[in-house]
């Protein structure tokens, strides 16, 4: 079997998407919540998407790095669709009850002592009420994603066990005292955030027990500001 040419970005995007079961382009369009004509012109390769990269690589099962710089061919599957029983596809089930898939990862970011943050696997959807969702946040739901909370840190605000809902397209602190999902010196966290003088940060836990720390700007990678958080135990 010939070998794809896969030397641009555009080749690359049109080839993961096939690959990810998206025969048509104007359904992988929809599925990244994106205008058709927009995508085409990303896979005819008049325009970059380095902004999208993050939603088409998600969408289409292959890395980032991968799809904006080639490399290696993806040795992962491609992604499988939710299971959604009798409601059918995710498009039906969007249209017809006006909510959208928020994915879910299984990883725990610990508002404790931390945890080592590498990969995100995937551990289902859950479905919000696509109007409470853009009350939370106005970004694309491909680039939010839902987690679990550990420890106690962050109570009361949030508590031990809860669900909170990471919004990606939020990654630059430019607001005090935000709460932030984040890794520092190779932990996981879910910590208020305050920016100090000369690219420092303050760590800061609601749980008044637990002390702030202080972080270089090098050291610390923020993954997404927290936008909501659900009940836990």
């Amino acid at each position: 079997m010939e070998e794809p040419n896969l030397d641009s970005p555009a080749e690359r995007l049109k080839w993961a998407r096939k690959r990810a079961g998206f025969d048509d382009a104007a359904q992988f369009a929809r599925a990244a919540k994106i205008n058709p004509t927009t995508y085409r012109a990303y896979e005819n390769g008049q325009n970059g998407f380095a902004r999208q990269a993050t939603i088409f690589a998600r969408l289409s099962g292959v890395s980032v790095e991968w799809l904006l710089g080639g490399g290696s061919m993806p040795d992962t599957d491609p992604p499988e669709p939710p299971a959604l029983g009798e409601f059918g596809t995710p498009e039906i089930l969007t249209d017809r009850f006006n909510i959208e898939l928020v994915r879910r990862v299984d990883i725990r970011y610990a508002m404790g002592d931390g945890a080592i943050v590498e990969d995100y696997p995937d551990a289902g959807f859950m479905p919000f009420d696509r109007d409470f969702l853009k009350v939370l946040t106005p970004a694309n739901p491909a680039q939010v994603f839902l987690a679990t909370g550990h420890g106690d840190s962050m109570e009361p605000t949030i508590r031990r066990d809860a669900l909170v809902m990471i919004d990606t397209s939020q990654n630059r602190i430019a607001q005090q005292d935000m709460i932030w999902a984040l890794s520092f010196a190779g932990a996981g966290m879910i910590k208020r955030v305050r920016r100090l003088p000369r690219d420092r940060f303050l760590i800061l836990s609601d749980n008044p027990a637990v002390p702030p720390q202080e972080a270089e700007a090098d050291d610390l990678y923020i993954v997404g500001r927290v936008v909501w958080a659900g009940m836990g135990l």
